[in-house]
This record gives C-alpha cells, sequence and structure tokens, in this order.
C-alpha cells in the first residue's frame, strides 16, 4: 500500500501549496482507510518509512532494484522522440509505459470535467497545469497498484525540479535517461516542423493533424527554447545528477542507431538479443 500512501500524502501536499487536486479525483476505499492520521505525524512516518526502504534496498549501477520491475523517467529535448523509445523499452522489460501526453489527450474532449483547463494551456501554447498533471498520474498509479502492476517507464513528467520533487514523494525513480539531440536540424526534423509549440509536442500532436471536436487555435512557437525553459531543464537535470540518477544519451540521426546505443548505454543488448531470439523461434 506504499504507493496509495504517497498519493495521499502529495495531495495533502499539493493542497497546501494551492495545487489541490480535483474533488472528483477519489482514491479508492483501500486507500481512504489509512487515512486516520494527522497530516503531519503521516509525514514524518512516511519519511521515515523512505529511509529505511532507501537503507535496506540495494540499488546497482545499471538503475536496477532486485524484487520489482524498473522505475525509470525520460527527460529531455524536444523532438528527440523520447515517448518512441519508452514503448520500446516498455516492451523489451515487460513494465508499462506511462505517457503524460496520453494521459492528457484522453481527456481532452468536451465531456471531460479537465477539458477547459486542457484546452486554455493549448490555446496558449502553455504546460498543462500541475494539479491537472498529478491528478492524472495519481489516478493512473493508483489503476495500475490495483492491477498488480510492477514498474514503469515514466515520460513526460517531469518537467521542472518542482515535478520532480514531487514525483520522488509519489514513487521511487532509480534511473533517469535525459536524451539530448546534437543539432537543431536533427530536432526539427524529429518534430517535423519548426513552429510546433511545448504544449502541442507534449501532447504529441501537430499542426498536421485534424483535431476533431476541438475548436482550438495552436499558437506558433520557435523552435528554440526560451532563456527560461532552458534555466528549468538545467535545474531539472541538476536535480536527478545530485542523486546520481541521471544518464546523458546523444540521439543520433538514424533512428536505429539511436536504439542500438540506448540499449548499449543502459546495458540491455543481452536483453533485447533474447527477446529477437525468441521471436525468431516462435
Amino acid at each position: 500500500m506504499a504507493v496509495l500512501s504517497r498519493l495521499q500524502l502529495v495531495a495533502s501536499q499539493l493542497t497546501r501549496r494551492g495545487l489541490g487536486l480535483p474533488a472528483w479525483r477519489g482514491y479508492g476505499s483501500a486507500a481512504a482507510a489509512q487515512l486516520q492520521y494527522d497530516d503531519d505525524y503521516y509525514y514524518e512516518d512516511e519519511e521515515e518509512d523512505r529511509r529505511t526502504a532507501s537503507r535496506n534496498r540495494m540499488l546497482d549501477s545499471d538503475g536496477w532494484v532486485p524484487g520489482r520491475g524498473i522505475q525509470w523517467v525520460l527527460i529531455g529535448d524536444r523532438g528527440a522522440k523520447k515517448h518512441l523509445y519508452a514503448e520500446r523499452l516498455s516492451k523489451l522489460l515487460e513494465v508499462p509505459h506511462i505517457s503524460m501526453g496520453t494521459l492528457v489527450r484522453q481527456e481532452l474532449n468536451p465531456r471531460s470535467s479537465l477539458y477547459k483547463q486542457i484546452a486554455n494551456a493549448v490555446n496558449e501554447g502553455k504546460l498543462v497545469p500541475d494539479e491537472v498533471i498529478f491528478a492524472l498520474l495519481s489516478k493512473r498509479l493508483e489503476e495500475g497498484y490495483y492491477r498488480g502492476e510492477s514498474g514503469f517507464i515514466l515520460d513526460g513528467i517531469p518537467r521542472t525540479r518542482m515535478q520532480a520533487e514531487i514525483v520522488d514523494q509519489i514513487v521511487d525513480i532509480d534511473l533517469v535517461v535525459n536524451f539530448k539531440c546534437a543539432n537543431e536540424n536533427l530536432v526539427k526534423q524529429n518534430l517535423g516542423t519548426g513552429s510546433s509549440s511545448a504544449c502541442q509536442e507534449y501532447l504529441g500532436l501537430s499542426n498536421s493533424i485534424p483535431m476533431r471536436n476541438l475548436n482550438l487555435q495552436l499558437p506558433d512557437e520557435r523552435l528554440k527554447s526560451s532563456t527560461a525553459d532552458a534555466e528549468q531543464s538545467k535545474s531539472l537535470e541538476d536535480y536527478y545528477r545530485k542523486q546520481n540518477k541521471l544518464i546523458d544519451f546523444q540521439v543520433k540521426a538514424a533512428p536505429g542507431e539511436t536504439w542500438k546505443g540506448l540499449l548499449a548505454a543502459l546495458h540491455l543488448q543481452h536483453i533485447n538479443a533474447v527477446s529477437s531470439s525468441q521471436k525468431l523461434t516462435a
């Protein structure tokens, strides 16, 4: 029940920060049964449990924790196609791929109670508000818990240091892969256009894709990140680098070359070889 406990803890802290989760996002009766303690006491107890777990567990140099699936995060440059490699890693390692872009897109219809908040963000070329993001992430993690899922590949979040700190209060992140593009031309090639907004790329949308039942005008945005975006990215990288969890990975021009390089960087060549062999003999 550790995940459910952390979800409640984060909900409480977001409320204190003025980022309360929407009331319609419940956490289930099992989680509610645990909420019998004062918040401060609950927080201290949870922190002690985390410290104890951290001491008792052995994380090897490749980002693996014995006894459960890997819990990795993919971050990095826009246009690096992180979601594609997250999906391939998910299938290879047999853990769920949790894409924030997908979770948000599922709410991108007029019948969703979150439609207006998301639509406003898209119209303004901004990222979706944190209270919406963490409501969706919390719901997805809870559903995974009840399905018996173990581990995940997470992409699309965190994008800021504050988000990273909140994620760390929900789950233990083992490894963070930071995708870096060598040059602007490669980024432009992967994005397919130099005018995609940050929010548009986040949701996996493009100007060439018709958006049914959505009367939105997506604003153009220069490809080069703003100074503020660059500072946020550096702060996020520094946060994970200080925890010795960050791996910088250089994206290659060819997807096949990038995939091979990624497997090598993560020491997964042997797993990929076994998987390919099983497919050939199946």
